[in-house]
């Protein structure tokens, strides 16, 4: 945290498994006494006690149940576009498409937004082939008849904004 923070002195901590269960049926209080009692252990008894603490209950919140994404040590980034790849028009974001922050709050946010720009950029794409279809199919349309008038069914939302010049 002290590149993210200078001089905060936040201390990060993550428990797993049965240690995480344990701690989390502790109460705050329990547990800050708990952590500061390690510190003191590696760090000498002349450490300042710590200001605050925030302990996440994820194995009890029921949209949770402890979890949060943990690829594989023989995984690499090949994996995580895999993963996020979309498929059709549906498109996957959330944490565990961070390439960097997989695991953690802002991994998703940041994900979300890449998530997005890519969503928009897809739009667009869309919008310029279909605007080009209309086009494509338009021009010879207008050749052969000379005129839209003649085409009573063409719509002039239809036309391009381009063609109408």
């Amino acid at each position: 945290m002290e590149n993210a923070y200078p001089g905060s002195n936040i201390l990060v901590v993550t428990l797993t498994n049965g240690e995480s269960k344990r701690v989390e049926a502790q109460s705050d209080e329990e547990t800050l006494e708990e952590a500061m009692g390690v510190l003191r252990d590696m760090f000498g008894p002349n450490i300042p006690n710590a200001t605050d603490i925030i302990v996440p209950r994820w194995w009890n919140n029921r949209f949770q149940r402890g979890s949060y994404s943990n690829y594989p040590i023989i995984s690499d980034n090949q994996d995580v576009h895999y993963i996020k790849a979309p498929v059709g028009r549906i498109f996957f974001t959330g944490e565990h498409t961070s390439e960097r922050f997989s695991g953690y709050v802002h991994g998703g946010y940041l994900a979300g937004i890449d998530t997005s720009k890519s969503l928009l950029e897809e739009m667009r794409k869309q919008k310029e082939r279909k605007s080009e279809s209309q086009t494509f199919l338009l021009e010879p349309l207008l050749a052969l008849t000379g005129s839209l008038e003649a085409v009573p069914s063409l719509h002039k939302c239809d036309i391009p904004y381009t063609t109408l010049s």
